[in-house]
């Protein structure tokens, strides 16, 4: 079984400021990094380090040649990255005292994607292979349809949501992996057991997997939940928390891991990496969480 994550390849302007920013106001920040970024690259870097072997499909532009070397350096097989002449994803990020953070992105090469690129990505693929898919790249639909066509089992995380994703084939969809503002939209319901119910309703083949923040997670297969409550850490960084959980939580349910094992290990990842400063660079090393665990 092979996976392949067809995302976004971001560089990231992170921004600290006491407070976020006011409509109409100007404010000075603490401190400006640049990280790797976006949430297709967050998430295939958590799917190798959580030793899970994981290709990348996607597009830079000339100034993102560091994002593929991030990328190399973590074992992802690179060889679907396109270089482009337009610029590369962006996201301006602001992370406040508490740790919470604001982003605006710029798609860039991300939104370059052609569908012969992802013809020639797809081409290795097969029945039961894993595609991961979030929404900040293009042609998403045509992506869906030609890896179901193949047999892949397609999970996605619909981030950022827009109105766009009501039009995509969410039937083709294994498994949603959504926090609960994407949850309720996804479903058209409130509260845990609402959303949960109301996108079984909906999509009836799929699984979901609905992140709760503080309050943990939770992880409807066939209409039986699983719970984990979250761990208590002292907050640093949010910026990468939802994507280390999906690559964890990905890399577990391959291991064969029970429901609740899954989810302890995903919410354990998601723990280490907000405690930590970034976003590639917060996640853990998977002998990090089991050493977490431990102690837990």
């Amino acid at each position: 079984m092979k996976v392949l994550n067809f995302g976004s390849l971001n560089i990231d302007y992170v921004y600290r400021v006491d407070r976020f920013a006011l409509p109409g106001e100007t404010i000075s920040s603490v401190k400006m990094e640049r990280f790797c970024g976006g949430k297709g690259l967050n998430q295939s870097i958590a799917l190798a380090r959580a030793g899970i072997p994981v290709a990348h499909g996607g597009c830079i532009g000339g100034d993102g040649a560091f994002l593929v070397e991030e990328l190399q350096e973590n074992g992802v097989d690179t060889e679907n990255i396109r270089i482009l002449s337009s610029p590369s994803g962006h996201a301006v990020i602001q992370v406040d005292a508490g740790g919470e953070n604001t982003i605006l992105l710029y798609p860039g090469a991300n939104y370059a994607i052609s569908r012969q690129q992802i013809d020639k990505t797809l081409e290795g693929y097969g029945d039961g292979d894993i595609l991961l898919l979030q929404n900040e790249v293009n042609e998403i639909p045509y992506i869906m349809e030609r890896a179901a066509a193949k047999g892949m089992k397609i999970f996605f995380n619909p981030s950022p949501l827009t109105l766009a994703v009501e039009e995509y084939p969410l039937h083709l969809v294994s498994c949603f992996l959504v926090n609960a503002l994407e949850g309720a939209s996804l479903s058209g319901e409130e509260g845990t057991e609402k959303i949960l119910a109301g996108i079984r309703n909906k999509f009836p083949k799929a699984q979901t997997v609905l992140t709760l923040g503080e309050n943990g997670a939770c992880y409807d297969a066939g209409g039986k939940q699983y719970t984990q409550s979250a761990f208590p850490v002292k907050v640093v960084d949010t910026t990468a928390a939802g994507d280390t959980f999906t690559g964890y939580f990905i890399a577990e349910l391959l291991r064969g891991n029970s429901p609740h094992a899954i989810l302890r290990w995903a919410c354990g990842a998601s723990a280490l990496a907000v405690s930590r400063r970034g976003a590639a660079p917060s996640i853990p090393m998977r002998e990090e969480v089991n050493t977490f665990l431990q102690n837990r």
